[in-house]
Parts: C-alpha cells; structure tokens; sequence
C-alpha cells in the first residue's frame, strides 16, 4: 500500500475554483496512473479523472468536461484536480487512488488501490 495524502478542499460557492492536491510521498515507480473520485452522501463512489503517467493522458467523467483538469508535479511527487465553476452537484468527499503499471490511456472503470483519506467539498451558497 502507497500513502496518498489528499488536500484543498473547503467551502466554495457555486462557480467558484478550488484545486485539489493528491501527494504521493516515497512512491518510486514510473508507470502508473492517479485517479480523482467522489463521494456525495448517500451515493456511490463516482470516477471524476484520471492521468496516467505513461503518456500523460487525462480522462474525465461527462459530469466534469470542461471544468476540471488534472496535472502533476513530478518532482513534488503531486497530482492536481483544478475544479472550476462548481456546481452544487460536486458537493463530495474527493478522494485520490493510484494503480501501478504501464496504461497508455487510463481508465475510471478499473480497480484503483492504495486511496487516500479524502478531503470535503462543499458548494453551497
């Protein structure tokens, strides 16, 4: 199991920004890829975006095209979420997962390992 360390949430009204961070300290490995997912209460985990390291392809949920961009600070071993014009429906508990090995494209349909404890979204006026 990697520590993931998630951070940046908070309170935002709607069309506000907030950005994400998902630290992945003491990971090594060169082939792998993060994914952003939520969870709003009483619902499932949702995929929000995901990067693969490989090739740097972003995939995003429909929900979220447009508004959110995933990025990475290789030498700060962090991957972003930049989340803009949120809408009350991002409301959530984001949390980051990673899954090792080389994936040209990523995916938010398989198993992700290694998840962070989260960190709270809320967007509400």
């Amino acid at each position: 199991q990697v520590p993931l360390v998630e951070s940046g949430g908070g309170l935002v009204q709607p069309g506000g920004s907030l950005r994400l961070s998902c630290g992945v300290p003491g990971f090594t490995e060169e082939h792998y890829a993060i994914g952003w997912f939520r969870q709003a209460p009483g619902k499932e985990r949702e995929g929000v975006s995901c990067l693969s390291s490989s090739t740097d392809n972003t995939s995003y949920a429909d929900a979220v095209k447009g508004r959110f961009t995933m990025s990475r600070d290789n030498a700060k071993k962090t991957v972003y979420l930049q989340m803009n014009n949120l809408k009350a429906e991002d409301t959530g508990i984001y949390f980051c997962g990673i899954r090792s090995g080389i994936q040209p494209i990523c995916s938010l349909k398989v198993p992700y390992a290694s998840w962070g404890r989260g960190t709270q979204v809320t967007v509400s006026s």
